[in-house]
């Protein structure tokens, strides 16, 4: 009882909180703690819930959801316009600083896609070459600049699950007898919705901060992992794999927890990520 206790004493507001992740955290974190979320797509679901506000992060400025929730932390989920979603991160920032709380930002692997030669670890310097990293670089870095114990800097891998939009991709092209695109010589590590939702709840609990680096321990070929999930499945038909070189050689994207470790329980090898979806 006691634990239940100390845990509540959060209000925590998930921004991006009905898409794949920011979803898996709001059912994970809400039994424990007054959490709130964020919508864009008009939904009943949501509408309902009175702990759900409708935020279209082009048109709607954060501060208005912020001021309503009074939240204790932050945790952004968000996607969409990447311009949009700097300014979005800019007013949350000041107003994270200014309200002394805290704030959880889900990054990505991406933030090195320049270097392919090794594996990442937390402390390494960020290098993008696509938009995408070089957009969550510029949020990283927006961040770092804050006081160390406000902010915690999550970065994924690829992330699956039984609900996750990559495991439907993969449906819908077995079904529609479309090629499942594999990339042989990409050497990743991997997560799943239901571990990352754990490591969340326990950084919040534990009140840790820094950079996380939140993959598996081992590393997997992309292309021999896609088949392994596929080969979980139960379908009928014949399965098509369109095998995608970028380079030569071997190419690394993935981000080994060194130095901020979490506990053994919370850590995961890839082989889970696969067992998982079979039950």
């Amino acid at each position: 009882m006691k634990r239940q206790e100390k845990e509540s004493k959060h209000r925590i507001l998930i921004l991006g909180a009905s898409g794949f992740l920011g979803g898996a955290i709001y059912k994970e974190l809400c039994s424990y703690f007054k959490t709130f979320g964020t919508y864009s797509t008009p939904n009943k679901q949501h509408e309902k819930n009175n702990h759900f506000f409708h935020y279209n992060i082009e048109e709607d400025d954060v501060y208005e959801i912020l001021d309503i929730v009074k939240p204790t932390i932050v945790i952004s989920a968000l996607r969409g316009d990447f311009s949009a979603q700097l300014m979005a991160h800019q007013h949350l920032a000041e107003y994270v600083f200014t309200n002394k709380i805290k704030l959880i930002f889900l990054s990505s692997a991406n933030v090195f896609d320049a270097y392919s030669k090794y594996p990442s670890y937390e402390t390494d310097k960020t290098l993008s070459n696509s938009i995408y990293g070089h957009f969550k670089i510029k949020i990283e870095n927006m961040l770092l600049r804050m006081p160390k114990k406000q902010v915690a800097i999550l970065r994924l891998p690829m992330v699956f699950g039984a609900q996750s939009p990559r495991i439907a991709e993969m449906h819908e092209n077995i079904k529609e007898k479309e090629p499942i695109e594999v990339f042989p010589n990409l050497i990743m590590n991997v997560t799943n919705d239901v571990k990352v939702t754990q490591q969340v709840h326990y950084i919040i609990n534990r009140n840790k901060y820094g950079v996380f680096h939140l993959g598996s321990k081992d590393l997997v070929h992309h292309d021999e992992f896609i088949k392994e999930i596929v080969d979980s499945f139960e379908h009928k038909n014949k399965v098509i794999y369109k095998n995608v070189y970028t380079t030569n050689d071997d190419r690394y994207l993935a981000v080994l927890p060194k130095y901020n470790l979490l506990p053994k329980h919370l850590q995961l090898e890839s082989q889970q990520i696969v067992s998982e979806l079979k039950i």
